[in-house]
This record gives structure tokens, C-alpha cells and sequence, in this order.
């Protein structure tokens, strides 16, 4: 047997790296009517109405008997409107990211969405987060980490030092067996990553290096994971989210016509040593 070469891409997802054309990376598409009989977004700020560009008063407030009267409110431009809009969705983002030292990205995140004409987005604090949660993952059934460690002990110790590369399908379905790294735990409801990542668009997995000793092995794992900071129609249809003033807001300025913001790709990076035993 020979051993394993390197690096070795030992999992990827079906869903592609790069992918700007899933659904949640369109934007400008949907009219004024689409939006509202489609999607139901009648109500969607309580500042300003994105479709006649005019300040909402007191009066004017969507759960108010009052509502739809002109009011004083003032007439803007679009891109003083969505200006306005960028504003709310921020503060509103504050309740989704009470504590803890990623609680400033989704902000960040929502600047750039403004700004960064769909440019892609990284962060050490994104990078951080993700090696943090593999490396906290003490999970049997779910963890990647120690899915690989199992399977990596074993046939180093079997071939005394290597990993023969005939067995590198064992470590692909060492990672299908368990859950790929995701941003969906209670903590990251108000830690900031469940609103800024939650879920991930792709993701791939190598094995950088293995060094041996006489009794120990010392591995280099790297993950290599994508997002989309974008939403579909799925998204805005899921009850879940409609609820949320947030999320209406984003829904209406990535994808109506007269805003037309552009989704992002997410990018997050981590290398991880993952270290076993030699058994003899």
C-alpha cells in the first residue's frame, strides 16, 4: 500500500463553491406587485414605505387604523429610501446579536451588502467562529473532528505510521456519517452566527499533512466553507422568517427592482490538528 498524498481533498459537497447562480443570489428581479401579492410584504418598515419612498408618520404606522392615509410624511430619493432601510435593518439586527465577540458581523455584513456591490466577504472573526465550533464539537455521532480522529487512528496504527491512500474513501464516509459544521445551535440565535451564517452553501475538507512520531500522529485538517448572505423565496415564504421586520426589510432590498442590492458570497476557513495515539 502507499500512503495518502498531499494535501487530499477527502469530502465535498454536491453544492458547488462559487455558485452565483442558486436562487438566494438573485436580486433586483421582483416588481412592487410581486412583492406584495406573492409574498405578502405589505408591511415592511416602520420608517419608511419602500414603494412610494415616503416617511411613515405616527399616523401612518402599519398596525395603526390610520394606516394608508398620506400623513405629512417626507417624499425621498431611492437611494436615500434605502439608506433608510440599511439603517433599520441594522438596529433591528442588534436582537439576533446580544453578546460575544461575533456580535458586531452581521452589522459589518449588512454595511457591506450596501456598499460592496456583491463582492465576496471574509473575516477572522467568521474563520474564529468556525474552528471554535469543530473544535468544541464533542459530539460522537455528529462531530467531523472525531469521526476523522476514529478513522485515522486506526489505519495508522493498523499500517504502523501511514494512512494508506487505498482508504481514503473510509475518511469521505467518516464525514457523510456525520453533521458538517453549521452555525443552527441555540447560542447562535443571539450570538450573532445563526443571523450572519446559520446554515452553509458548500463546503469542502483536506487533509493538509500527517506527521508521525514513534507513538503519536499529528494531522492538519482544513475546512474550506461557503454562505450566501442572500435570501429566496423559501426564505421569505417560511413563517419563521416572515415574522421577523428583519428579514422583510432584506428580502425587499436585495430583490425589488428599484433597490436591487446584491447577495454575497461568505467565505470561512479553518485548519485544524487533529492528534491520535499509535497503538501498538
Amino acid at each position: 500500500m502507499s500512503a495518502l498524498p498531499f494535501p487530499c481533498r477527502i469530502f465535498e459537497t454536491q453544492k458547488r463553491m462559487d455558485d452565483y447562480s442558486a436562487e438566494d443570489m438573485r436580486y433586483g428581479d421582483l416588481t412592487e406587485s410581486q412583492l406584495k401579492n406573492d409574498f405578502h410584504l405589505h408591511d415592511v418598515s416602520t420608517r419608511i414605505d419602500p414603494y412610494t419612498l415616503t416617511e411613515i408618520t405616527p399616523l401612518r404606522q402599519p398596525h395603526s387604523r390610520f394606516y394608508g392615509s398620506r400623513g405629512a410624511g417626507a417624499k425621498h430619493s431611492v437611494a436615500e429610501c434605502a439608506a433608510i432601510l440599511f439603517d433599520e435593518m441594522r438596529h433591528l439586527s442588534q436582537a439576533f446579536a446580544i453578546y460575544g465577540p461575533y456580535k458586531y458581523l452581521i452589522e459589518e455584513m449588512i454595511t457591506h451588502m450596501q456598499q460592496g456591490e456583491g463582492a465576496p466577504f471574509s473575516s477572522e472573526y467568521l474563520n474564529s467562529a468556525l474552528r471554535m465550533h469543530i473544535m468544541n464539537d464533542e459530539s460522537s455521532e455528529n462531530s467531523t473532528r472525531l469521526r476523522l480522529q476514529e478513522v485515522l487512528s486506526g489505519y495508522i496504527t493498523l499500517n504502523k505510521g501511514y494512512y494508506p491512500a487505498e482508504k481514503a474513501e473510509e475518511l469521505k464516509k467518516a464525514v457523510s456519517k456525520s453533521k458538517l459544521p453549521k452555525f443552527d445551535r441555540f447560542q447562535d440565535n443571539i450570538n450573532g452566527m445563526g443571523i450572519t451564517v446559520h446554515d452553509t452553501w458548500a463546503t469542502h475538507i483536506t487533509i493538509e499533512s500527517i506527521h508521525v512520531n514513534a507513538s503519536y500522529y499529528r494531522a492538519a485538517v482544513n475546512y474550506k466553507i461557503q454562505d450566501h448572505f442572500g435570501l429566496d423565496a423559501h426564505d421569505i415564504l417560511n413563517a419563521k422568517f416572515n415574522l421577523f421586520r428583519f428579514f422583510r426589510i432584506w428580502f425587499v432590498l436585495q430583490r425589488y427592482h428599484r433597490f436591487g442590492f446584491k447577495p454575497f458570497i461568505t467565505h470561512l476557513n479553518a485548519t485544524i490538528e487533529i492528534n491520535g495515539e499509535i497503538k501498538k
